[in-house]
């Protein structure tokens, strides 16, 4: 039998449609990944707010409000270890039941920004120092292995809560072992220490905003970049 010519139509497309969307024309119809975010995820990163959208960042290395007075991240973005990052998400929810909430100044770090702040603070106190053999960092800060965070304590409303000194205060009233200065300040930072603590992360005598993430010792250092802001 013979189709109308209009139905003949129909069905030679019809027939060619299914060539048309091959599994390999709907991948590349799809929108390429972001090369920066998939490097970081191959490295094992996760963004912290993908997994808790109510911690607050304050990244500083991404403005000029640091001790190098220079933005050396092209965004204010946090990435973590898969493992610290769901810790940190904990944090946030025992935090949560006291009104408060964490507020994020640094977390990944990669090892060629650890570099230039070796170069403006050769100080092992304050700054670990990087180090490479044969091209491939072997030592430098739990911040280039995505294991540490520094962290502060904001309100319910966001606004920061007093803390013993400003973020990246490299003097001795920053040390956790201080006995001066504000009595209420020292108390927000005790708390912050406990409520981390109890989920896994450690903090250091000289700053009372940086904490290390239990298991850092199984995880390389990383100089993969941070990605573009959104």
């Amino acid at each position: 039998m013979t189709l109308p010519r209009r139905f003949a139509s129909w069905a030679i497309l019809v027939a060619i449609l299914p060539g048309l969307f091959t599994p390999d024309t709907a991948r590349a119809a799809e929108p390429s990944p972001d090369p920066g975010i998939s490097a970081l995820t191959r490295a094992g990163l996760v963004e912290v707010t993908a997994l808790d959208p109510t911690i607050r960042l304050d990244m500083r290395y991404a403005t000029t409000n640091n001790f190098t007075g220079q933005a050396v991240y092209p965004s204010g973005r946090c990435f973590l270890r898969q493992e610290a990052a769901i810790r940190l998400a904990a944090v946030q929810a025992d935090l949560q039941t006291r009104g408060l909430g964490l507020v994020l100044y640094d977390c990944y770090r990669p090892f060629s920004v650890q570099k230039t702040f070796w170069e403006v603070t050769p100080d092992k106190g304050y700054v670990g120092r990087p180090v490479e053999e044969g091209g491939r960092p072997v030592s430098g800060s739990k911040h280039n292995r995505g294991m540490a965070v520094d962290a502060g304590l904001v309100d319910g409303e966001g606004r920061a809560l007093p803390m013993p000194t400003e973020f990246d205060d490299f003097s001795p009233r920053a040390s956790r072992n201080f006995t001066g200065g504000d009595p209420k300040a020292a108390a927000n930072s005790r708390l912050l220490a406990e409520a981390m603590a109890r989920h896994g992360f450690r903090p250091i005598s000289s700053e009372w905003w940086h904490f290390d993430a239990d298991g850092w010792k199984a995880c390389p250092l990383l100089d993969v970049p941070l990605p573009p802001g959104e």
